[in-house]
């Protein structure tokens, strides 16, 4: 019986078979590049957001060294925590410094490295304050240089997760991870502020978190920006012409509508958490280990809100979620109102367990809106500008803030609310809670889905 004849090879088969080889040894290497890109990234995001969750810590001691140890009162309190917040208002300078000059190669980590080590001297710096030296005006400067730090690092990671949403397998994914990272350290934070608050000096607790932030710089300045692997960037201009792209960009409607209707969701909240706080511990005596789990509770509830939203809300137009957060917000606020009448109190409801629950959720509602909002922007943010823009959006909602915050000064002034008598309260925060349903009105300059409003943007 004669052999088979053995198959002839053609040079074009040997061709096509070594090109299929490479085709499938590239794939794999792009997929071994892909997973540790995502590693890196979700390890260096993963501890900024947890990071900036966890600032609860010191802030807490903050506050509570103002009110015993300065011993000011609550509208002066309020003042402080919002001019404070001044820094974030800048955020979009950092942004087109970020997105237009590199170091090393390098226009991300490089700057959240610098944030970090901005903050770390301004904990150690409060901590190791003498007694005898330390004034509202003192720890106000190292307040303000904190959140420049604070805040040049949140442009750097709000750029990486806009830059990274551009990819259709993390357009929501980066995000809701960047959201849960800072819940948890939300969690963390304020579960350990409401036990050391009772158990360690507020110097400590500084200096506890200038260790963090130590650390944290030390982690950032040994990763490489290339092992992130994020998506080149389509410009690559300096800073004027990254001013000339924001400014064109916001020019667009599609753009500035959503920005300036969330900016505007909060700056006509007058803002009474101060006051609140006044209430709680002064007029209720209720102790500060209570507040720290109503903290706890509602980076719990922020926690949850992450999840839900990444598995059953993304798919809701953003018009229709953002304005039901709006209106959830108004209702907790007039649950405020009835509370300070005692309303609760004669249904049985013990103060304690009001506060841990409700008021736990009504201060974090206030971010709710941040993340469909983020996943909005970063749609329709074009390519080359993610950082200023994103900075600019969170400079208004900074802004929004801070105006809130005086707004809610001249209205505890108006009911007439000190730190002993909090009769006009109930008032304050029924009228708080009428500004917070007017945004709801002009909901109309939110997008009904951001594909629609793609399209014409790519238009």
């Amino acid at each position: 019986m004669e052999p088979l004849p053995l198959p002839v090879t053609t040079k074009q088969e040997t061709k096509t078979n070594t090109k299929t080889k490479n085709n499938e040894e590239e794939t794999k290497h792009a997929r071994t590049r892909k997973n540790n890109s995502n590693k890196y990234r979700k390890m260096l995001l993963g501890l900024g957001f947890w990071i900036q969750g966890f600032r609860c810590y010191p802030w807490m001691a903050v506050v509570f060294f103002l009110k015993d140890g300065l011993r000011v009162d609550p509208s002066t309190m309020q003042i402080l925590q919002n001019s404070a917040n001044f820094p974030m208002v800048a955020k979009p300078v950092y942004g087109l410094v970020s997105d237009s000059f590199y170091v090393n190669g390098q226009h991300r980590v490089p700057y959240i490295a610098a944030g970090a080590f901005l903050q770390a001297i301004s904990w150690f710096a409060i901590a190791s304050l003498p007694s005898s030296t330390i004034s509202f005006f003192t720890i106000t400067i190292y307040l303000l240089l904190s959140n420049l730090g604070a805040s040049i690092v949140e442009v750097a990671n709000d750029a990486v997760v806009a830059e990274c949403g551009k990819e259709p397998s993390n357009t929501s994914d980066l995000p809701s991870f960047a959201w849960v990272a800072g819940s948890i350290g939300g969690v963390l934070g304020n579960l350990a502020g409401g036990i050391s608050i009772e158990r360690l000096s507020p110097r400590t607790m500084f200096l506890f978190f200038g260790i963090l932030l130590t650390i944290q710089f030390l982690i950032t300045v040994s990763v490489s920006e290339k092992s992130l692997d994020l998506p080149k960037s389509s410009s690559t201009h300096g800073i004027k012409k990254q001013l000339s792209e924001l400014l064109s960009v916001l020019q667009k409607p599609v753009i500035y509508k959503p920005i300036s209707w969330f900016a505007a969701s909060y700056a006509i909240i007058p803002a009474l958490g101060g006051t609140m706080f006044f209430y709680q511990t002064q007029h209720l005596k209720i102790e500060s280990s209570v507040l720290g789990i109503s903290k706890v509770f509602g980076q719990v509830a922020m926690l949850l809100w992450g999840f839900v939203y990444n598995r059953y809300l993304k798919s809701i137009p953003p018009r229709k979620l953002i304005s039901s957060i709006q209106l959830t917000m108004a209702v907790l606020m007039a649950s405020d109102a009835l509370f300070v009448t005692g309303f609760y109190r004669t249904m049985g409801i013990p103060d304690s367990l009001y506060i841990v629950i409700i008021s736990g959720v009504l201060e974090v509602s206030y971010f709710f809106k941040i993340l469909p909002f983020s996943v909005l922007m970063a749609k329709l943010c074009p390519p080359g500008c993610e950082g200023s823009l994103m900075a600019f959006v969170m400079s208004t909602i900074a802004l929004a803030f801070i105006v809130g915050g005086y707004l809610g000064v001249a209205l505890a002034s108006y009911v007439e609310v000190t730190d002993t008598d909090f009769s006009g309260l109930r008032k304050g925060l029924f009228i708080q809670a009428v500004c917070t349903v007017v945004p709801i009105f002009w909901s109309s300059f939110i997008p009904e889905t951001p594909k629609v409003e793609t399209e014409k943007k790519e238009e």
